[in-house]
């Protein structure tokens, strides 16, 4: 009897590629609220509803699909040198190591992976996961999962998240992979309870109204890779240590209200919310900002903005918003400081609606 799983095996793909390569891509993200989408907070925070709030941006990492040259698995990915491995045979906690997981849960052979991301290696954006994401998408394609109907957004989305927490050894979030799939700009609340579903979508900006953010939001990178799990592995340890907790559930509340200010398209309240957020958190891990970190949110108190580091800190981006005005502003004050410091800049981006395609 042929069972579900092995009717989808991949095996050698150089024979369902022959017609051309597939291609699937997913966009970054910005945030607020990160780190309540782990499950470490969000159950034992269950009664005070728990959120997170990402917006995605078209910054897109773009994974491709083509017949390989050889047995194995060959990837290709800027800032990396090409990794080969045999079917089931990668480390996996080598750098593309990640991807090389969803290949072998697939049971891929005789494939080539080549990985394009828009936005910086580790920037703090999400970008392995948005790769999972991708590369998930471009197997679904080729194996013939979409079978014609609509593909399945929410699987896809719930597979990268489990693979990644599988081969991480941490505890891992879901908002990376949501931001990727679904795309927009999104509050999502965390039930924590078995009954329902792991996650609820709230949009907040409908497509034509998400739009209307793009002049109130800044991003910048600091030229500084960042590892999450160092920033998040110290405030899973102090939550679960019984530290930091009231500082936990006034991120729940001022989540809510970023979330609302959104929503009523309150900009005024949507800066208060984050500057007060990011003083929070700047409080519990003095190391969530470097020296520019600082320097950048210091500016953009000055200019009438918000701002916040992306994931969890630690080097990779800031982004900004505020009130049109202000942010063009900030932009020249945040330009003068980047320009200070080697390979940091302003990223051009904008909101993107359309999440992994």
């Amino acid at each position: 009897m042929t069972t579900t799983t092995s009717k989808f095996r991949a095996g050698n793909l150089k024979g369902l590629l022959d017609h051309g390569p597939v291609t699937a891509s997913a966009p970054c993200r910005v945030d607020f609220g990160g780190t309540l989408d782990i499950a470490s907070f969000h159950y034992p925070l269950r009664e005070m509803a728990p959120a997170t709030v990402n917006i995605a941006i078209d910054l897109r990492t773009t994974v491709t699909l083509q017949p390989g040259d050889e047995d194995g698995i060959r990837i290709s990915s800027r800032g990396f040198p090409d990794a080969v491995f045999p079917p089931a045979g990668a480390p996996y906690r080598h750098p593309l190591g990640l991807m090389f997981a969803v290949a072998d849960y697939f049971g891929a052979n005789r494939v080539h992976i080549d990985i394009h991301s828009a936005s910086p290696p580790r920037s703090g954006l999400g970008g392995s996961s948005v790769a999972a994401v991708a590369l998930i998408a471009a197997f679904w394609k080729v194996l013939g999962l979409k079978q014609k109907e609509k593909m399945d957004r929410r699987s896809i989305a719930l597979l990268a998240h489990f693979i990644e927490q599988a081969v991480a050894g941490v505890p891992c979030g879901q908002q990376d992979q949501l931001a990727a799939v679904f795309g927009g700009v999104n509050r999502w609340d965390w039930p924590a309870d078995p009954r329902r579903p792991p996650f609820i979508q709230r949009p907040l900006l409908r497509k034509e109204a998400a739009a209307r953010l793009n002049p109130h939001l800044l991003v910048a990178y600091l030229g500084v890779t960042h590892e999450s799990k160092d920033v998040n592995g110290t405030w899973i340890r102090q939550f679960i240590d019984g530290k930091s907790r009231k500082e936990w559930h006034e991120i729940v509340h001022l989540t809510h209200e970023f979330a609302g200010a959104l929503e009523s398209w309150d900009i005024a309240a949507a800066v208060d919310a984050m500057r007060r957020e990011t003083a929070i958190r700047k409080a519990m891990t003095p190391d969530v900002l470097n020296d520019v970190g600082d320097w950048l949110v210091a500016a953009a108190v000055t200019a009438g903005c918000g701002a916040r580091f992306t994931g969890a800190g630690g080097g990779g981006c800031l982004w900004a918003i505020g009130q049109v005005n202000d942010i063009a502003m900030l932009k020249t004050a945040w330009k003068q400081i980047l320009d200070e410091q080697p390979t940091a800049r302003l990223l051009d981006c904008r909101v993107d609606a359309e999440g992994v395609i």
